[in-house]
């Protein structure tokens, strides 16, 4: 695992963003998981502005996102296929064919989830998954309390979690108290993680991603095992890090061999 710490977020958002663009430009035809969420919007503009300076192109690339409210058609305005057309699908090249995101209306969610799952295998696996913290340290819809070998399933959202995300609605009875998401297990076949946190409210959560055992009441920790995973944090986020000064340190020579 590799922290890296930088000033604002805009520079963390960059880097991170930089090295999807590498990834983009080595090979053409990746395969990116993808998140939503305040925090990964300041990436995807800078991405967006990568393609429109024509110094990368989706055209492509396809990508499977991480989780999708259950219960809301993808045309509603909170739901996350609304969201990653909004955020950057239709500010980039790619193609809508190759962009997939779990169906909230799915009768039957277990086929839903169970065949999603096969499309990612068939497509190759993931090359680099992009995720977000929540404040209690958990990835996609994996709650405290997830299975660390979970697969992609219908979840019931914590308290908490209904409650970070109720300022993107009307009110909080409004948003939905179930999800389609990734599992943990899913998420770490990824070949590599790229991992945003920013503002103090996440300093608890990845404190104890980096720093605390690896257990399933902070399901971001199960990224310690993996053999590539990146945190890129702004200076808030990583406030609590004991390590800190190593973290950067050593940071700043593996991102130049990326």
């Amino acid at each position: 695992m590799e922290v890296v710490i930088c000033k604002t977020k805009e520079e963390a958002s960059r880097k991170a963003a930089d090295m999807i663009a590498a990834l983009v430009k080595k090979n053409p035809k990746c395969v990116l998981g993808l998140a939503t969420g305040s925090t990964p919007v300041p990436m995807y503009s800078a991405l967006a502005k990568d393609v429109k300076a024509k110094k990368i192109s989706f055209k492509q690339v396809k990508s499977w996102n991480l989780d999708e409210y259950y219960g809301l058609p993808g045309t509603h305005d909170q739901s996350y296929r609304y969201f990653m057309n909004a955020n950057l699908f239709d500010k980039i090249d790619i193609k809508k064919a190759n962009t997939h995101v779990l169906n909230g209306l799915a009768k039957d969610w277990k086929k839903e989830c169970k065949a999603y799952e096969a499309q990612i295998k068939k497509a190759g696996g993931i090359d680099l998954q992009v995720l977000g913290i929540g404040s209690d340290g958990h990835i996609a819809f994996n709650e405290p309390g997830s299975s660390l070998a979970s697969r992609t399933r219908l979840v019931s959202l914590t308290d908490q979690t209904i409650k970070d995300n109720a300022r993107f609605f009307k009110k909080a009875a409004d948003v939905p108290k179930f999800a389609l998401s990734m599992g943990v297990g899913t998420i770490c076949e990824a070949k590599k993680v790229i991992l945003l946190a920013f503002g103090k409210n996440k300093s608890d959560a990845v404190k104890a991603a980096v720093e605390g055992g690896v257990s399933q009441f902070c399901t971001a920790s199960a990224l310690q095992m993996h053999q590539d995973a990146w945190f890129f944090c702004d200076e808030e986020a990583a406030s609590k890090l004991k390590l800190k000064k190593y973290y950067a340190w050593r940071a700043e020579g593996e991102l130049s061999r990326q």
